[in-house]
């Protein structure tokens, strides 16, 4: 995503980059070139004029605004012609980040919106990703203009919070779909079915989806797919957990009851724990089936 945001904007403009290894940003800055080593996420916001953040927990997402924000000094030390804009692409639950959302706006230092991402390391790679955006209907076209450069799509779902509602109920739907597809393809394949001709033809069916057709859990049936590479790389187990247990809680504060979440999230929370299953992308769940390889 970095890579695409640096290439896309006019090279007179400054970008600053932190992250908590520092050999990754050195060894961004020296791939890349014509980016600035923030020492800390305030070095950040104090120069930034349009903030990213791109984080894994919601606690993460509150410590490094608390460290952006303190002291509420960003508007007099460090001005910038237009607004500053936070614009988080973190997946979090929606109650979290409308706190940091809170937060920045009593701070009087910038404006806030959510933006999280779907698509993958192929997706970011490509700059084809998706971006559910969160936002008041002002900070739209500015928000829409430099997510741009980053992906293919992206949709306003309507204020802030909206664009984690959407991609948690996107990806409580791919939890589900991953799970009933390595199961379908284990089925087929010991019933002697070829794996491959199974996916075509489901792929060109009403069982289509993106696990089936993109992201095949059967190793040879997609070549890019991580399954063809021991399950290593793509979208972790883990990941996929933390957002399947953050759509079930968001899921609970508004009083909703899923019929199949809370088995899904067992299975993965097994998959995770299964030492030929961890740290391997979600498609793995086949492995854990026993499913032929």
């Amino acid at each position: 995503m970095a890579k695409n945001l640096r290439s896309k904007i006019p090279s007179s403009d400054t970008m600053f980059i932190h992250d908590v290894n520092p050999k990754v940003t050195e060894e961004f800055a020296k791939e890349v070139g014509n980016v600035t080593i923030a020492q800390s996420v305030r070095e950040v916001a104090e120069n930034g004029q349009t903030v990213f953040t791109v984080l894994p927990e919601p606690h993460h997402v509150q410590n490094v605004f608390q460290q952006m924000l303190k002291p509420p000094t960003l508007r007099t030390s460090a001005p910038t012609t237009s607004e500053r804009l936070f614009i988080d692409c973190s997946t979090i639950d929606p109650k979290s980040s409308a706190g940091v959302a809170a937060a920045t706006r009593s701070s009087g230092q910038g404006r806030f919106i959510d933006a999280p991402m779907s698509g993958g390391v192929v997706g970011a790679r490509a700059g084809t990703l998706t971006f559910m955006m969160g936002s008041p209907p002002d900070l739209v076209e500015r928000a829409t203009a430099v997510l741009g450069l980053m992906g293919k799509r992206v949709v306003h779902l309507g204020p802030q919070t909206s664009g984690l509602k959407g991609k948690l109920a996107n990806n409580y739907l791919l939890a589900l779909n991953n799970i009933a597809t390595a199961e379908a393809m284990n089925m087929g394949v010991r019933w002697g079915l070829d794996a491959k001709t199974l996916a075509e033809m489901i792929n060109t069916a009403t069982g289509k989806c993106w696990p089936s057709e993109v992201n095949n859990p059967v190793p040879g049936v997609c070549e890019s797919a991580p399954a063809g590479r021991d399950y290593k790389g793509g979208f972790g187990t883990r990941l996929m957990l933390k957002d399947l247990k953050l759509a079930l809680q968001a899921a609970d504060e508004a009083g909703i009851v899923p019929q199949l979440g809370g088995h899904a999230r067992e299975i993965y929370a097994a998959v995770a724990a299964d030492e030929k299953c961890a740290d391997r992308d979600f498609s793995v769940v086949y492995r854990y089936i026993g499913g032929k390889e």
